[in-house]
């Protein structure tokens, strides 16, 4: 059993949590709050320019060149593929992608944020790619496990970015085969940093989808308090 199949295996708990959390079956339903929809977007902008700041980070503990290349193309595709689903979701609520960009991080995004950057500052790169994994890696079986579940034709609500996301086996499996390759090589007790910052991630994404639902906010309102 490879190593990143293990991880899957310890972290079934989560995964199935997260297929059927009331936000990800109102997707595979097509009916969702506008608000709760709203609320994602804006957090999901803002966390996904953080990923890929870290890819960024992680490519300074490459050596390789082609290793290099791979973030590179990780940043690409955030910057220009992953922006669809997210226009899927402001055409079902009516508005313009613009208008939800720049808003503070609530705090469940804002502790997953955070937490990825601190496996990347002082971690190792099988640590940093332990903390990114969970993030593809749940997004690619929500999307199969939605196209599976409910067969969305293409006049659903959804279907974009559900069938978007059961799409994106490669970067999963370009990620679990280079995770594979670090912990081959890791001590025993980087091992267990990468499984928890692994554990954590997914904890996070089943926190995220929560976060949306609830429109999660910061106790007083704001983030920083203005003067």
């Amino acid at each position: 059993m490879t190593f990143t199949k293990e991880l899957r295996n310890e972290n079934d708990d989560i995964f199935q949590r997260i297929f059927h959390h009331p936000f990800v079956q109102g997707i595979g339903k097509g009916e969702l709050p506008a608000e709760a929809v709203a609320h994602y977007i804006k957090a999901d902008y803002e966390y996904l320019n953080a990923f890929m700041r870290i890819y960024g980070m992680a490519i300074s503990k490459t050596a390789a060149r082609e290793e290099i290349a791979y973030f590179h193309s990780q940043i690409h595709f955030v910057l220009h593929d992953e922006i669809h689903p997210h226009h899927n979701f402001c055409d079902y609520i009516g508005k313009s992608y613009e208008e939800l960009q720049g808003k503070e991080l609530p705090p469940t995004a804002d502790h997953y944020v955070k937490h990825m950057m601190y496996h990347a500052q002082v971690g190792t790169l099988g640590e940093t790619l332990g903390a990114l994994l969970p993030c593809p890696w749940t997004y690619l079986e929500i999307g199969q496990y939605l196209i599976e579940t409910f067969r969305p034709a293409k006049d659903h609500p959804f279907y974009q970015w559900i069938t978007f996301y059961a799409d994106v086996g490669e970067t999963t499996e370009n990620l679990r085969n280079w995770l594979d390759k670090q912990a081959a090589d890791a001590s025993g007790a980087e091992i267990l940093r990468i499984k928890d910052a692994f554990r954590k991630s997914c904890q996070l994404e089943l926190a995220f989808w929560e976060m949306a639902l609830t429109c999660e906010d910061w106790p007083s309102g704001k983030a920083v308090s203005s003067r």
